[in-house]
């Protein structure tokens, strides 16, 4: 049902951007050749006949041909998607490798100057600008230190930059939320109940009390697992990055209705699919957590 009621939306919003013809035709086109492309287009059909080709070529992985490549728009995101979910799963696996022992040591050493340092992490890269920190990096790192490719996907190296940049913030939320969440769980009886049998105190905090806070933080991972795929709009812009991000970027700059219309609908349906496994994550991590049958 919601990707139904999507489907609409974003048919509808896309047309509202203007005619894509002003775009794709020279400027001397007459009249009768913006007719003739219309037609050879289908865009002179009534919207709701549009709209029902749309869905029913849709719902067999036919999104119809891109009218800026004039290539078919299930080519481009088979090109584009692996792009994408390879550079978020970086990302994603860069953030966990630093927000985890930041998070769980903050709490563990509250009020401390490492608890300081990694609350103004935090700050930091929840309140540094995504587009400000890929300009910054593109012009040191790849421009005057030339360290690392500004652009592209050359290779390992390539992902470095954009990786960082995307997995910026979430270091800074997720290792806030595992702190919160660490801290609380520090103090509840059952991990007090372990440090009085001698239970070893690595053992408590990185077993006990680690497995116990995760609920939040792997729903937080989920959720930015799903926007690092389907929204680096800007992080795939600056670093030229062949995504999904960057594919819906050319889309709406040129209105090619049938692109913006298959990425809106693939990143949705990205979204529910790991919704979907965070979902199922929970019985694992917590078993008191079960689904009715």
């Amino acid at each position: 049902m919601a990707l139904a009621i999507l489907s609409v939306v974003v048919f509808i919003l896309a047309r509202a951007t203007g005619d894509p013809l002003h775009l794709i035709l020279p400027m001397s086109a007459t009249k009768e050749d913006y007719a003739e492309a219309r037609r050879y287009l289908g865009l002179d059909r009534p919207y709701v006949e549009q709209y029902l080709s749309f869905v029913g070529r849709a719902v067999t992985g036919d999104f119809g041909m891109s009218l800026r490549a004039r290539r078919p728009v299930s080519e481009l995101l088979r090109e584009r998607l692996p792009n994408s979910l390879s550079l978020a799963a970086f990302a994603m696996g860069v953030s966990l490798a630093i927000a985890f022992p930041l998070g769980v040591l903050a709490a563990v050493k509250k009020g401390t100057g490492l608890d300081r340092t990694a609350q103004v992490i935090a700050v930091l890269g929840q309140s540094l600008p995504t587009f400000w920190v890929a300009i910054v990096l593109v012009e040191f790192v790849a421009g005057r230190l030339q360290w690392l490719p500004a652009a592209g996907n050359d290779g390992f190296s390539s992902y470095i930059l954009p990786g960082f940049t995307l997995g910026w913030f979430v270091v800074a939320g997720m290792m806030r939320l595992l702190r919160s969440a660490m801290l609380e769980v520090l103090d509840s009886e059952y991990v007090k109940l372990a440090r009085v049998k001698g239970v070893v105190e690595s053992k408590v905090i990185w077993i006990h009390a680690l497995k116990n806070a995760l609920i939040p933080v792997v729903t937080f991972a989920g959720i930015y697992f799903s926007i690092l795929v389907t929204t680096a709009i800007v992080v795939e812009t600056v670093f030229a990055w062949p995504g999904l991000g960057r594919l819906a970027y050319e889309g709406i700059s040129s209105r090619d209705f049938p692109v913006i219309q298959a990425v809106v609908l693939t990143t949705a349906a990205i979204v529910a699919v790991v919704n979907l496994g965070v979902d199922c994550l929970y019985a694992i991590i917590d078993p008191r957590i079960r689904y009715a049958r």
